[in-house]
């Protein structure tokens, strides 16, 4: 161990998006260049819980040092070939507590955070690297305060984690979002119908917002400002006499309510150790409710609805252009932190230009539209102004 400066842990957490890959590649590479070992640490926080501190035990599935060979071949494709989870070490369920460890922590719910720094010291780590939103990087935050070396890489499709304009992933979300509405219009205007498509975003409407922006819809929901459907109706109504196929796009962020409605749509009950309920089937119900009123508006004719919730597709696949530069710049400013000796940091961009805020921000607030100033509550779409000194992405600055 003496030939290398230290040692890097990297991380990916949440759900997976396009540029893990390429950013884990970025950090890899760059921190060996620097005379650094890395170990990558599998399945989020979870490769940290399950780790077993003894020389004789293979833990090869929880850990694995990385190479230039590994890293390279990955770096090229998406999802996160360390793998996942929504493990959060601090509200452990007992259920899933490693069996070695269940003689210590025999509450319904645990906090093993003792356990995780011993890993990390047996392991080595001088510095911590996750990948994540604003769960993953909470947990992060928790570790530098126990003292732990941590800088964290933002990444969310919903583009929601504060102090920072871009999150790995936000760009191909948008992407395949103006590009699966696009193709989806060939049915929605084969049958002269409404075409209702739900997208994520539980907090914020970013993913709804920028493709509409760009053209993809001709109105937008979004989770920041509930709506009310039968002015949905009425609008898709006149945007479909005017579109010479016969049809209107909404886009739906999954997150968004209907007024009147005291919780957002969930599949079921379970919530996940962050205590999130699993989204989804807003979509559906605005389908269902706007067939029956569109024969209010219609003249007395109801409108059928191509109806589809994009899910996974936006989430799966290649990075596009920006998620390929983004995430290997954000992997060489975090390596840059390393080499300076600063930690507690998130690195992040602002008004295009890379840079680094406090980690405490991912706990500090939320990050949401700021909806006076970029949407139009009365025609259920964003406001075509105030572009002079926004940034690329137009409304995700929040500093």
């Amino acid at each position: 161990m003496a030939k290398y400066k230290g040692t890097i842990g990297i991380l990916t957490g949440g759900g997976d998006v396009p540029g893990l890959n390429p950013a884990i590649r970025a950090v890899t590479f760059r921190a060996l260049r620097e005379g650094y070992r890395v170990l990558g640490i599998r399945r989020g926080w979870a490769g940290l819980v399950d780790y077993v501190p003894n020389q004789k035990i293979d833990n090869n599935q929880h850990v694995t040092e990385l190479t230039e060979e590994i890293v390279d071949r990955a770096g090229r494709t998406g999802g996160t070939f360390l793998h996942t989870s929504r493990t959060r070490p601090s509200h452990l369920p007992k259920s899933i507590v490693p069996e070695h460890l269940r003689d210590t922590y025999t509450e319904e719910l645990n906090d093993i955070t003792p356990d995780v720094l011993k890993n990390l010291e047996f392991l080595g780590i001088d510095y911590l690297i996750p990948i994540g939103g604003d769960d993953t990087l909470s947990y992060g935050q928790r570790l530098h305060r126990e003292g732990v070396k941590v800088v964290g890489i933002p990444k969310t499709m919903d583009n929601d984690v504060p102090g920072t304009d871009y999150c790995i992933g936000f760009s191909t979300c948008v992407t395949r979002t103006i590009e699966l509405t696009h193709t989806l219009r060939t049915s929605a205007g084969s049958h002269e119908r409404f075409c209702v498509i739900e997208v994520f975003g539980r907090y914020a409407g970013y993913t709804a917002m920028l493709p509409t922006m760009a053209g993809a819809a001709d109105r937008c929901v979004i989770p920041e400002s509930p709506f009310d459907v039968e002015q949905l109706a009425e609008l898709l109504v006149h945007d479909r006499k005017q579109h010479p196929s016969n049809y209107a796009v909404v886009l739906v962020s999954e997150g968004a309510q209907m007024t009147g409605d005291s919780d957002m749509s969930f599949e079921g009950e379970e919530k996940d150790q962050y205590g999130h309920r699993k989204l989804g089937g807003i979509g559906d119900t605005v389908a269902v409710k706007l067939k029956d009123l569109s024969v209010k508006y219609n003249d007395g004719k109801r409108v059928n609805i191509v109806n589809q919730r994009l899910g996974y597709l936006v989430r799966c696949g290649d990075p596009d252009a920006i998620d390929s530069i983004v995430p290997m710049a954000y992997g060489n400013l975090a390596l840059d932190l390393v080499l300076s000796k600063s930690s507690g940091r998130l690195v992040s961009l602002h008004n295009g230009c890379y840079d680094s805020v406090s980690i405490d921000v991912v706990t500090g607030r939320k990050k949401s539209i700021d909806t006076g100033k970029y949407y139009n509550a009365e025609r259920l779409r964003p406001k075509y102004e105030t572009f002079l000194r926004q940034p690329l992405m137009i409304m995700t600055s929040d500093l």
